[in-house]
């Protein structure tokens, strides 16, 4: 194994839609409360209201009436769940992610995220082939070695540089591909939105992981208990979105649906 591509590295849970951060967004401005923190832009689907000027009530459109018609029996448990991980984000999650922006130089942290990122392509190309997607397979296949090998274990995303983008596949993706619907809507302690599909599917991609244990990368966490510490932050650090970002007393309801139909686009995908 290769000690030096595993420096910090974590495993692989698929959430559905890591993006690249901007370290921008945990240093540029500052809020009311003293911290400094920026909102990404937002796309809200909720934004064309009609308004009934007669009696100044807003008017929901057709696409938003479906918004809120999503499978949710555990709303009241859910909905307190949302607040614990907005209440988690804002007073430890964040704080942490800016102590590391503040401590860690710009190349580290690429390091660290192509590290981690690299490990996420176990279980992508598992869920590849079970669902028969040869050629997504196959281009996964590439971007494990030339990441792995030319890549340095993978600090270095030299796939990417190569015109081989990630392609993301996680289980709940194949349970959803073979016809098995989602399930009630379900938000997750620490995680966020899932549903009763996706959930089970993060916790086959866990296994996946732990199986296959790709460069003993799995051996190695065990073995340095800190590196949990360091992928748990890595994930937040990838993870663009922020609770209350939306401004609006239906965030609940937007993130639901939002999150319900980006996973109808990857199964159908």
């Amino acid at each position: 194994m290769n000690k030096l591509g595993l420096l910090g590295l974590m495993s692989c849970l698929s959430c559905s839609a890591l993006y690249a951060a901007d370290d921008s967004q945990y240093l540029s401005t500052a809020t009311e409360d003293g911290n400094r923190l920026s909102f990404p832009a937002y796309s809200d689907p909720l934004t064309e209201l009609d308004i009934d000027e007669r009696d100044n009530r807003y008017q929901f459109e057709r696409s938003s009436l479906r918004a809120l018609n999503v499978q949710d029996p555990l709303e009241g448990l859910n909905r307190m769940t949302y607040r614990f991980n907005a209440e988690f984000d804002r007073y430890v999650y964040l704080p942490v992610v800016r102590g590391y922006v503040w401590a860690t130089p710009g190349f580290v942290r690429t390091g660290v995220s192509n590290v981690t990122n690299n490990l996420r392509d176990i279980p992508h190309l598992a869920n590849s082939l079970l669902q028969l997607k040869f050629e997504r397979s196959a281009s996964t296949t590439a971007r494990l070695l030339f990441n792995s090998i030319l890549g340095v274990g993978g600090l270095f995303d030299v796939a990417s540089a190569m015109g081989l983008p990630q392609q993301q596949e996680d289980f709940g993706q194949t349970l959803g591909h073979y016809g098995v619907p989602p399930g009630p809507y379900l938000i997750i302690p620490f995680l966020g939105p899932s549903s009763l599909r996706d959930g089970t599917g993060y916790a086959m991609d866990w296994v996946i992981d732990d199986q296959v244990n790709f460069m003993e990368h799995r051996d190695y966490m065990n073995e340095q208990p800190y590196t949990w510490g360091l992928w748990a932050i890595d994930l937040r650090y990838q993870t663009p979105f922020r609770y209350g970002a939306l401004d609006s007393p239906f965030e609940y309801d937007q993130v639901r649906y939002l999150y319900t139909k980006l996973r109808e686009f990857q199964v159908d995908n």
